[in-house]
């Protein structure tokens, strides 16, 4: 298999650091090429699934702009520019939770959205926090810290209560990769 070339590519929208939108024109393998293919830069991300010392997982009761009600959600935040994604894992969980972890798994690193960019998570999970400081979030919205069991953990995932796919993903690899 060939991947796609892209032949040319013009910002048709810049929002500044959270948004581009371009117009790609690209080859297909095939010679086909298809012009004005909307393509979405948006920044890299991590979500992490962090388990403290007491096998709590530590998770967010809140409210997203583009989610319908209120939602659970992991530790996350957008990397700064070249920042490696261990070291935006390890600065989102200190600056959400107060927690810092010694035991550090990488799930692996997701793009968005096949056809059209729009960011690749890089997901991770964070074993034996431990509270070290005070929270110093800047997160827009209003969030409770919860304690959750695993078994909450799991039943929250099977009912949908994690309400972003990114993060459902995390919770779900974070729960495969502790049954080893």
């Amino acid at each position: 298999m060939q991947p796609w070339k892209t032949r040319s590519r013009e910002t048709i929208l810049n929002c500044g650091k959270f948004l581009v939108v371009e117009n790609h024109t690209i080859e297909l393998p095939d010679g086909r090429v298809i012009a004005d293919w909307p393509w979405i830069i948006t920044p890299d991300y991590v979500n992490v699934v962090a388990v403290t010392t007491k096998a709590e997982f530590l998770c967010f009761r809140q409210t997203k702009y583009a989610v319908d009600g209120i939602t659970l959600a992991p530790v996350g935040g957008y990397l700064e520019p070249s920042e490696d994604p261990l070291a935006a894992a390890q600065r989102e969980l200190l600056e959400e939770t107060g927690y810092e972890s010694p035991d550090w798994i990488n799930l692996g690193s997701y793009v968005g959205d096949g056809n059209r960019g729009a960011g690749t998570a890089h997901l991770f999970l964070a074993r034996q926090a431990r509270r070290v400081a005070e929270i110093k979030a800047d997160d827009l919205e209003e969030q409770q810290l919860l304690y959750l069991s695993r078994a909450e953990v799991e039943s929250a995932l099977t009912a949908g209560e994690f309400k972003v796919l990114a993060w459902a993903a995390v919770v779900a690899l974070a729960l495969q990769r502790m049954k080893d």
